[in-house]
């Protein structure tokens, strides 16, 4: 897949208009070339820090169980972001392609939790649920980090092959 990173968060804006639209955009802290704002992670950091736990405290695992998958309009829409409203404009906004690349990574991260989540309700062993979190977090750490990238502009970033490392 191919970043779009040059390309302004819409794609028919120029002049004083576009100019206006992406100081809007980096005051509320989101990145004006792509569109998206790095709070969104937070949603994914949360779920992998409950499961960073659930080694030295199995019993965290419970904690982790209550995690659920928000798309981007629905984080920001429950969250206390001041531009919540605009960071869901903007993202709507986005070059397509770059949305594309951003909604494959975050819906691959989101079916890990969610089966991870899955497999730790069926499981009666903490070991097992130990072997789960740290499993999922080697997955997810990474792409939270290819996310990063694509949310400033940055890398490449190829889900398949973070995956096979």
């Amino acid at each position: 897949m191919s970043s779009m990173a040059s390309q302004p968060a819409t794609r028919a804006q120029t002049g004083p208009e576009a100019a206006a639209w992406a100081e809007r955009l980096r005051v509320a802290n989101i990145n004006p070339r792509t569109g998206l704002a790095t709070d969104y992670l937070n949603h994914f950091n949360e779920a992998v820090m409950l499961l960073e736990m659930v080694p030295d405290m199995p019993e965290c695992a419970e904690d982790f169980l209550t995690w659920s998958p928000l798309s981007y309009a629905e984080h920001f829409t429950a969250s206390n972001f001041k531009a919540r409203d605009l960071a869901i404009e903007a993202y709507e906004k986005a070059e397509p392609s770059v949305r594309a690349q951003f909604d494959h990574i975050t819906d691959t991260m989101t079916s890990i939790l969610s089966a991870v989540g899955s497999a730790m309700r069926e499981v009666e062993k903490d070991t097992t649920r130990v072997r789960l979190a740290e499993q999922a977090t080697a997955w997810v750490k990474p792409l939270i980090a290819a996310c990063g990238g694509i949310i400033n502009g940055g890398a490449e970033a190829d889900v398949d092959t973070i995956m096979a490392n």
